[in-house]
Formats: C-alpha cells, sequence, structure tokens
C-alpha cells in the first residue's frame, strides 16, 4: 500500500537516471523537481547554463544536476549523451523540454527566424529522441517524453505560425518514434499544454493574458507542476502500455 502524500512523494524512481533538457527554469525546471522529489537521478540540461566539462549542481535546485545543451547544435547533444553515459552507463527517462517562442506575424516571419524556432522546437527534439532510443533500443527499456503544445494542434493563437509548425512536428514525430520504438518496449509520448505560467506567459500584456485565460474553460492558466505531474504519469510504470499518446494539460481548452 503507498501512503505517500502530495507533499512527500514516493521514492519509484529511485535508481533510475532521467535527462531534462530545457531543465533549468519554468515548466522544464518543474519536471527535473518532480522527478527529483521521487528519487531519481536528474541532469538538468540547457543552453542557459555555463558551459563546463563536469555536471555540475544547480544552485536553485538541490540534487539535481545541470550540463550545458544546445539542443539544435548535435556536437553539443552528443556530447551531452556521451558525458551521462560515461558517467551513469545508461538513461532510463529523458523529457525533451527545450523549446523556443518567438511571436510575429506570418509576414513579418524571417526566413532565419523561422530555421531558428524549427532548429530549437523540433530539430532538438529529433537529436535528442534518436540518442535516447539509440540506448533505450539496446536494453529494450525506457520513456521518453516530448513537450508539444495546444498551439500544434489548432495552429496556434495570431503570430505564432513557426512556432505552432514547429509542435505540430513534435507531435508527429513523437508517434512516428512511438512506433519504431514500441517493439523494444520502449515508451513515447508527449504533453501539450496550454497557456502556462512561466516568465514567457508572465511577460504577456493583460490584455492578451485575459483573453487567453477567457479561451480555457477552467478559467486559469496552468502551473508548471501541473505540466510536471502528467510527465510524472507517463515515464511511470503506470504508463506502461501507453505509447504514441499526445496528452493535452491545457484546463479544457482543446478537446480532443
Amino acid at each position: 500500500m503507498n501512503n505517500a502524500s502530495p507533499d512527500m512523494p514516493d521514492m519509484e524512481f529511485q535508481h533510475k537516471v532521467a535527462l531534462v533538457t530545457g531543465g533549468a527554469k519554468g515548466i522544464g525546471l518543474a519536471i527535473a523537481n518532480a522527478l527529483a522529489a521521487r528519487g531519481a537521478t536528474v541532469i538538468a540540461a540547457d543552453v542557459s547554463i555555463a558551459a563546463s566539462a563536469d555536471m555540475q549542481s544547480l544552485p536553485h535546485a538541490p540534487g539535481i544536476l545541470g550540463a550545458r545543451v544546445d539542443v539544435s547544435d548535435e556536437a553539443s547533444v552528443l556530447a551531452l549523451f556521451a558525458t551521462i553515459l560515461d558517467r551513469f552507463a545508461a538513461v532510463d527517462i529523458v523529457v525533451s523540454s527545450a523549446g523556443i517562442f518567438r511571436t510575429a506575424t506570418i509576414p513579418e516571419i524571417s526566413a532565419a527566424e523561422w530555421d531558428r524556432v524549427m532548429a530549437v522546437n523540433l530539430r532538438g527534439t529529433f537529436l535528442v529522441g534518436r540518442e535516447a532510443f539509440k540506448q533505450m533500443r539496446e536494453r529494450r527499456a525506457g520513456r521518453i517524453v516530448n513537450l508539444a503544445s495546444t498551439a500544434g494542434k489548432t495552429g496556434g493563437a495570431t503570430a505564432q505560425a513557426h512556432y505552432a509548425a514547429s509542435k505540430a512536428g513534435v507531435i508527429c514525430f513523437t508517434k512516428s518514434l512511438a512506433r519504431e520504438a514500441a517493439p523494444y518496449h520502449v515508451n513515447v509520448n508527449a504533453v501539450a499544454p496550454g497557456p502556462t505560467e512561466t516568465d514567457l506567459t508572465a511577460s504577456w500584456s493583460p490584455a492578451v493574458r485575459a483573453a487567453s485565460a477567457a479561451a480555457i474553460p477552467w478559467g486559469e492558466f496552468a502551473q508548471p507542476q501541473d505540466v510536471a505531474e502528467a510527465v510524472v504519469f507517463l515515464v511511470s510504470d503506470r504508463a506502461r502500455y501507453l505509447t504514441g499518446e499526445i496528452l493535452d494539460v491545457n484546463g479544457g481548452m482543446v478537446m480532443d
């Protein structure tokens, strides 16, 4: 019988190694904290972390190791996995949370800006997912979760076509990887958050925030922890038979 309370999570991920990209802040940090609280050894990899030859403790995330990675750069991703595998031999859980958001109408989007959003959000998810699958396939075990978005299902709000397109690509890639990984008992899923309380949405104007909240039947933005708990479920044994799923975490904003 499990007597753990929400304030005292059980240690279901003890002896597991988890990599969370984009893990230095926002949703990624919430995911890293949630996994660490349940016993996982967590590497929070982020482009904002200072370059270092070794993984380092994050000052604002006790018990979580930090590592620098630029997910859009293949050499950076390969180096990250080599470092982690050299130290821990395997990665059991990989969460691709790294991403960027740009606001511009389609006529205003330059080719360079389009390419940059795709490079981080879609290419980065592919590179991390590919390397994760390579080593999970050999062990016939592992969990991969990608961060998509409601924008990837709806086309997004006004002035974010490149972000929406990148997240639609993440959704499709998640399904492709799930199909290929399933025979090896490697689960691949995604979560698709709606508007979430992060530094990004805090910078929106009051009018934009009000309009966004009005589109959510629940009536308020998600908290990063709401998304993190969905990820915890997807990488747990409770989701053993679940793969290729895009789990909506949006307060009813998108239902399918």
